[in-house]
């Protein structure tokens, strides 16, 4: 058997081959689940599947930090907060592969400088597509803008729904986990804290 298959119907543009180990992985998965992998609807799922996690997972092919190196220094002297507010993201849980859905809210006081308001959701993306837990994925958030934009205070929220909560082990659909991470003047600050929190809606 090759190593590799070629495009599907499912992959009309040609896109890489899926290694025939990844595919074998999947089928033997489909069949300790209880279905047979041979049968007509599951034939190509394999292949579905691996590139499926390819996508979910390029964050790992990425460098996040990329996204803040083009800045802008005529602000017109603005020094308030920058606040970016329910910023829809996907990620799966690394215990379960399970996905985890929510949004994230973020926060910086810039100091000399801003970046374009789509770099934060993009540096946010970079670190969801990987296999997460909530606590790591708004700490590196929050600590790579604190890094690249050296700016006077970060703050990250980020509310999600696990799947690996609500569809298996206790079954408990409609729970949310909230997780912050504060930084410079948002930490230190009990004032400044209040005001971004207030700004995101809690």
């Amino acid at each position: 058997m090759s190593s590799l298959i070629g495009p599907d119907e499912d992959d009309p543009k040609g896109k890489p081959p899926v290694p025939e180990a990844v595919q074998a992985a999947v089928r033997t998965l489909i069949e300790w689940a209880g279905d047979d992998p041979a049968r007509e609807g599951l034939i190509d799922t394999p292949a579905r599947v691996a590139r499926a996690w390819k996508e979910y997972c390029q964050g790992y092919g990425e460098n996040p930090a990329v996204h803040l190196s083009r800045v802008f220094e005529e602000v017109g002297g603005y020094d308030e907060i920058v606040l970016l507010r329910d910023i829809p993201f996907q990620s799966h849980c690394e215990h379960h592969m399970a996905p985890i859905l929510g949004v994230a809210h973020i926060a910086y006081l810039p100091t000399d400088f801003v970046v374009g308001i789509s770099k934060l959701a993009r540096v946010l993306h970079g670190f969801a597509r990987r296999l997460q837990v909530q606590e790591r994925l708004t700490a590196e958030v929050a600590q790579c803008i604190w890094d690249n934009l050296r700016p006077q205070g970060v703050a990250v929220v980020i509310e999600a729904s696990h799947a690996c909560m609500t569809a298996r082990g206790v079954r408990t659909p409609g729970v949310r986990m909230t997780t912050s991470r504060m930084m410079g003047v948002f930490r230190d600050d009990q004032r400044s804290r209040e005001e971004v929190l207030k700004l995101m809606g809690y």
